[in-house]
């Protein structure tokens, strides 16, 4: 009966604590690897849901512009100062779109703007993420000869893989490539409808490709 008391009254041995003590530690490393796993997939499905936003957002923004693109006969070509051609176009490629549109918004009160502006739409490299591109979108409020320059320019998604375009020619009855209306195919003609695909990579490295399209109400110049 006293050998059993004093065996009880030694305690662990240090082989039995160091062995506790490696339990413990092995628990508490899985249970902070748990913790990360679960900070981790909540940040992707963050991330996810963000890009799925942004790309949905971009689309929708595109598809409202473009189907309020116009054309116009309705500028100076008699005066001294005349314009060589009409400010209004719309020029389109199979990754870039350029085009006037009835759509544009004054942010600045009292501001000398119309709804009348220049969109133009790119993908470029992302200056935020190395080796990645991203969506712009550069508008120009008032219209003059050089459309391709000036306005300002924003950033409307990252992450992109690809953007895509068709154009809808109704003579045809198929999607083109490309449409420009001071070409002779496509000569003060707008195409009735336009077709966007973006691809998107996700944060979970999928890529995801999202398609809308847009029809243009006015597909012949105003003349008035």
């Amino acid at each position: 009966m006293t050998g059993r008391r004093d065996a009880a009254a030694r305690g662990f041995s240090l082989v039995e604590v160091m062995i506790a003590v490696a339990i413990t530690a092995l628990i508490g490393g899985m249970t902070i690897g748990t913790f990360r796993q679960v900070d981790r997939a909540r940040e992707i499905s963050r991330e996810q849901g963000d890009r799925y936003a942004a790309a949905r957002l971009a689309l929708s923004r595109l598809a409202h512009e473009t189907s309020m693109a116009f054309l116009s006969e309705h500028y100076d070509q008699n005066s001294p100062n005349r314009l060589r051609e009409s400010p209004t176009l719309f020029k389109g490629r199979e990754d870039t779109l350029l085009f006037t549109t009835m759509a544009h918004e004054r942010l600045v009160q009292d501001a000398k703007e119309s709804d009348q502006s220049v969109v133009e739409y790119t993908v470029e490299a992302d200056p935020d993420h190395a080796g990645e591109q991203a969506l712009f979108r550069r508008e120009k409020a008032h219209l003059d000869e050089e459309p391709d320059r000036g306005g300002r320019k924003d950033l409307v998604a990252d992450h992109v893989q690809s953007l895509r375009f068709q154009y809808w020619d109704d003579k045809r009855k198929d999607w083109s490539r490309e449409w420009s209306t001071r070409s002779v195919d496509h000569a003060k003609e707008l195409p009735s409808r336009v077709r966007f695909e973006l691809e998107l990579k996700l944060a979970d490295g999928r890529t995801e490709k999202f398609v809308t399209e847009a029809r243009i109400a006015i597909t012949r110049p105003l003349d008035f």
